[in-house]
């Protein structure tokens, strides 16, 4: 046999020899068990695989790779594949304003609908553009009530009844998507102190909301460090449709801060909103703040004007490097969307899972003990396997789509969510890796391209109650990945 056909053969039987290979578990790098016995950890908690993509002369890494772990915001990444396969990354959201009533002059006799599409850019700038345009048609005042349309979803609003995740429902990352997310459905409040008070105000102003921040103390923290003394605010319900929110705890002498927040009904939020940024453009409104109901849009309405974000394979980017969890669960539900035609009974998110479930059959990826919840990782009950995942990457890599998902990654030592790790190692500027933080759980799931200029799928995961201690462990594993300690020499 020619050396030629030896290489030949070889070729093509090593990724065969290396799928066979029994999953037997490989050894701990010395350095990766270090940072976990350095960090308390014991290395059970750890399971983690490496599947080349590029060579042919190495085979996956495993450790504990077909153990269903809690994945965290890695989780994102199936959210992520999934919706670029199955939705495209030329897909958009809108957000429509429709008159329901005839225009009189200047009066709107009727009626102002917001029909929610999914917009994941549906911000103030947007629609004060869409108001405006209302503007130019020479409507000056608003005789009816403001309605929002939330329905393209069933049911409209899955976060009513909800129990909240954990101990700050106010935050950000805790918000339940709909299909209308004016300004993500969330306040911006505005903080700033001199050397003897706090003062707060909403962004922009909202009608019969006031801010009382006569309770904060002033601290000696770093400005960096202002939310250290953070306490969730008190909202107290007023007399005609007014609110009072009264704020806690300490923050920073001679500082400035930015918050945004959910603590009111997102209807009242966008009320509030629209009212604003109306009287902004010298509109009025008939009726008093209160006036505002959620409905589909009456057959009889009218386009106005429309908005359209940018499309999600763009989207994608801030989603994943900043791990945002409201843009993922609003991504994550227009997978069901498809299927609602058919289908008239079954919530949006039960056919988005199952429609997780069929890509991975379609593809044949084995996904024992794969629990689908929200597709963004915050959540208690999702599990996945570092196997079942590494594959989805791997069959991602070698997709259509692998640009716009590698462009959606942070890169190690360099930006979003890995911008302060990896740093001065083989990793860094090459690995783009997605992170997953929750109470007892750490995790990496991505890219790393080695030091041999090859690619590998990997991902790690850290389940334990002081599983926060584990990421210098994970550090250790990519960064013995990128330094071909994986390779089967």
């Amino acid at each position: 046999m020619t050396p030629q056909l030896i290489s030949a053969v070889l070729a093509i039987c090593m990724p065969m020899l290396a799928v066979a290979l029994p999953a037997l578990d490989d050894a701990l790098p010395p350095t990766v068990a270090a940072a976990l016995a350095q960090a308390g950890l014991p290395e059970d908690a750890l399971a983690a695989v490496a599947l080349p993509l590029t060579t042919r002369w190495a085979r996956p890494w495993r450790l504990r790779a077909s153990r269903a772990m809690a994945p965290g915001s890695t989780m994102k990444l199936v959210t992520t594949v999934v919706a670029l396969d199955r939705l495209g990354p030329n897909h958009r959201g809108r957000t429509d304003l429709l008159a329901a009533g005839p225009i009189e002059g200047e009066v709107l006799a009727g009626d102002l609908v917001l029909q929610g599409g999914a917009d994941p850019d549906l911000d103030l700038p947007a629609l004060w553009q869409m108001l405006y345009t209302l503007r130019q048609r020479g409507v000056g005042m608003i005789a009816g009530d403001l309605v929002l349309d939330r329905t393209l979803f069933r049911p409209a609003r899955i976060d009513v009844g909800l129990p909240p995740f954990d101990e700050s429902p106010q935050s950000p990352y805790n918000m339940v998507p709909d299909a209308l997310m004016l300004g993500g459905n969330l306040m911006q409040l505005s903080l700033s102190s001199d050397a003897s008070s706090v003062r707060a105000r909403l962004v922009p102003p909202l009608d019969g909301v006031e801010v009382d921040a006569a309770a904060m103390t002033l601290s000696t923290s770093d400005c960096t460090d202002w939310d250290d003394g953070w306490q969730p605010p008190v909202v107290e319900a007023l007399p005609a449709a007014r609110f009072r929110i009264g704020l806690r705890g300490g923050f920073p002498r001679g500082c400035q801060a930015e918050r945004a927040l959910q603590l009111l009904d997102r209807n009242v939020i966008a009320e509030r909103q629209v009212r604003a940024v109306w009287a902004s453009l010298g509109g009025t409104w008939q009726r008093p703040p209160g006036g505002v109901r959620e409905s589909a849009t009456p057959s009889h309405a009218t386009p106005v004007a429309s908005h359209r974000s940018r499309p999600w394979g763009e989207v994608l980017r801030g989603m994943n490097k900043q791990s945002d969890n409201a843009h993922t669960r609003l991504l994550f539900l227009q997978l069901g969307l498809a299927a609602m035609a058919q289908d008239v009974a079954t919530p949006t998110l039960e056919l988005a899972q199952r429609e997780v479930g069929r890509w991975f059959d379609e593809r044949h990826i084995d996904r024992t003990g794969l629990v689908v919840e929200n597709g963004s990782g915050l959540s208690r009950s999702e599990r996945i396997s570092p196997l079942t995942l590494a594959r989805m990457l791997e069959a991602a890599h070698a997709g259509p789509h692998a640009p716009e998902l590698l462009m959606s990654l942070p890169v190690a030592g360099v930006d979003g969510t890995m911008r302060r790790r990896l740093k001065g190692t083989a990793a860094e500027g090459w690995a783009r890796l997605k992170t997953g933080t929750l109470k007892d759980v750490t995790a990496l799931a991505g890219y790393v391209r080695d030091t041999r200029g090859d690619t590998w799928a990997v991902v790690a995961m850290v389940n334990h109650e002081q599983a926060a201690r584990g990421r210098a462990a994970l550090d250790a594993w990519i960064e013995w990945v990128a330094s071909s300690g994986a390779r089967w020499r």
